[in-house]
């Protein structure tokens, strides 16, 4: 074969590749109506893109933030029914806002080439801040709850320890490994993530799109380290894959490293503890688990809820030794098949009993609309 031949051929199988992705995405779109989309710009010039969900009558003053996880987008929480815990909140009476962190979704970097130089430290001093600010200015509420899972966890809890905490009424932690004491394959699985990731970004997205049609059929290996692959149904876990997965940043990666490496929660300079802040934050805090997560341990939970210095904080573990149908894992207590009866509820009614009611208008008020 020449050289002319093989190129058209390469060119062929690539056309070919693309098509294929295309129409696997198409196929397992998201169905439901998408939230309105909302751009916030952070102090260093990134475009966050913030998906803000309306509720058909609002009941709560404080608005409900959403932060996804590590490799994820706001897809995390704005998922298809009934797997949308935005979706939950929204029909609650809550404002709701979920956020793309910079390098993720639709969130864009003043430069292209720019995209993925950050770390967990600008998620925390720019994005975090950044998204509190707009909900409150869009709502006129003086404090909001901010709910996120695993990284946007992590992200909720350094900035409730910092400067902008007290306009945070309360924080819910699912799946958060604010301690690393990981071994064996968890160690592995993030030193290979941060080899492929050399030296802008392990770019899996169109992977993930690739072998979404044969999840369900094929489990593939190290499944179990980020969730318990018989607790989501094979038609979720195509989709999940195909919407929710993006990219993840080398620099990211990198200061996630330092974590994994030293059991360390803290800045990129090593100068800030951010574990070390929780023992001050008096805000209230619910905080969830698997009993099957291996990121998130069980007594990581536990001992991330010893942390705290609040007296209204409340740890919940999901698993059959405490009456639910399946053992949890990390990305379960989200997309699990029976999440949203066994977990949504008890996350929702927390952040209800402890929102302010809209108030009623009075006679008057209403006499003068009418």
């Amino acid at each position: 074969m020449d050289l002319g031949r093989a190129l058209v051929t390469v060119a062929l199988l690539l056309v070919g590749l693309a098509a294929y992705l295309v129409a696997v995405r198409a196929h397992y779109r998201l169905r439901s109506p998408r939230p309105e989309l909302e751009w916030v710009q952070s102090p260093d010039g990134t475009l966050l893109a913030v998906h803000h969900r309306r509720p058909a009558v609002r009941r709560f003053v404080e608005p409900v933030l959403l932060c996804h996880g590590l490799a994820a987008n706001y897809v995390n929480f704005d998922f298809d029914p009934p797997h949308s815990l935005a979706h939950v909140f929204a029909a609650a009476g809550f404002e709701v806002f979920s956020l793309d962190f910079r390098g993720a979704g639709a969130s864009r970097a003043p430069r292209i080439w720019e995209r993925f130089l950050y770390d967990a430290d600008d998620l925390i001093d720019q994005d975090g801040p950044a998204l509190l600010a707009h909900a409150l200015e869009r709502t006129g509420a003086p404090r909001a709850f901010l709910v996120g899972h695993s990284l946007g966890a992590l992200v909720g809890y350094a900035v409730l320890g910092g400067p902008h905490g007290g306009r945070i009424g309360g924080l819910c932690a699912l799946g958060a490994p604010v301690f690393f004491r990981h071994t064996g394959w968890v160690l592995r699985l993030a030193r290979l993530a941060l080899w492929l990731a050399w030296p802008i970004a392990f770019r899996q997205r169109w992977l993930s799109i690739g072998v979404a049609p044969f999840l369900g059929r094929v489990t593939l290996p190290l499944t179990e380290v980020l969730l318990n692959p018989k607790a989501i149904a094979p038609k979720v876990l195509r989709k999940m894959n195909c919407n929710l997965v993006s990219s993840m940043g080398y620099r990211l990666l990198r200061q996630l490293d330092d974590w994994g490496r030293n059991d360390a929660f803290r800045s990129r300079d090593r100068k800030v503890d951010y574990r070390e802040r929780l023992r001050a934050v008096t805000t209230p805090a619910l905080v969830l688990g698997g009993s099957q997560d291996v990121l998130a341990t069980p007594q990581a939970v536990l001992g991330q809820a010893e942390l705290l210095a609040s007296q209204d904080k409340t740890v919940m573990l999901f698993g059959r030794e405490n009456g639910d149908t399946l053992d949890y894992g990390h990305g379960d207590l989200l997309f699990g098949e029976h999440a949203p009866v066994e977990v949504y509820p008890r996350i929702v009614r927390w952040v209800s009993d402890r929102a302010s009611l809209v108030p009623e208008p009075s006679p008057r008020e209403v006499s003068a609309a009418g």
